[in-house]
Order: structure tokens, then C-alpha cells, then sequence
């Protein structure tokens, strides 16, 4: 079974920084992209940054130049380095991945997985 595990979330005063960190573990082929969305009260779930297979980066643009997305392909790990938090980054943060796992023998398929998510607080 395939599975993300995060850690990382908790409270912090406006100005501070947090690290979320996320492994996946199971039966994975490969990793296709990891990345981080997170979803205030009231709000969806929006996407925050993802790092591809190949390296390539994507941030939404309220988080550019503050947060960082970090990880090792290999180990199936995933960082989000959050600096200069604002009270509006307050949200549950969810790890996501598309990760290839084995469907049949010689066949493969892309599976997304979720995190459980973990709550970051941005408050004085």
C-alpha cells in the first residue's frame, strides 16, 4: 500500500519559518512529481509548489521568493522551507505525489496519493 506521511506543521508568530517534510513508502516504481497544496477555512484547495521528476519547480505566486521546495527523487522525500509566514499562509498543508507504481507485469501506472495533511498556524 502506498502512503505519504508528513510532519513539519505547527504554530508560528508572522515573520517566522516552518519545514514540512513528506516520504512516500509502498511499492513505488518511480516518482512522475511531489509536491505541497494547502486549503484554508472556507477556502479550496490550492496548490502551493510541486517539483517534478526532472527538477522543474512551480510556486503559486503568493509564496515566490518565501517558500522553497526541496526533495530526493530517490528516497521519495519532499521539503517545503517556508520563510517570512504571514497569517494568510495559515492552512492545512497537504503533501501530494503522482508516483508510478506496477499495474501487471511490464504494465505501470501513474497513481496519485494524498497526505493526511498537517495544520500550519501563522499568529501572534
Amino acid at each position: 500500500q502506498v502512503q505519504l506521511v508528513e510532519s513539519g506543521g505547527g504554530l508560528v508568530q508572522p515573520g517566522g519559518s516552518l519545514r514540512l517534510s513528506c516520504a512516500a513508502s509502498g511499492s513505488i516504481f518511480s516518482v512522475n512529481s511531489m509536491g505541497w497544496y494547502r486549503q484554508a477555512p472556507g477556502n479550496e484547495r490550492e496548490l502551493v509548489a510541486t517539483k517534478s521528476s526532472g527538477g522543474t519547480t512551480n510556486y503559486t505566486d503568493s509564496v515566490k521568493g518565501r517558500f522553497t521546495i526541496s526533495g530526493d527523487n530517490a528516497k521519495k522525500t519532499v521539503y517545503l522551507q517556508m520563510n517570512t509566514l504571514k497569517p494568510e499562509d495559515t492552512a492545512v498543508y497537504y503533501c501530494n505525489a503522482r508516483l508510478v507504481v506496477r499495474s501487471g507485469i511490464g504494465r505501470y501506472s501513474v497513481l496519485e496519493v494524498w497526505g493526511q495533511g498537517t495544520l500550519v498556524t501563522v499568529s501572534s
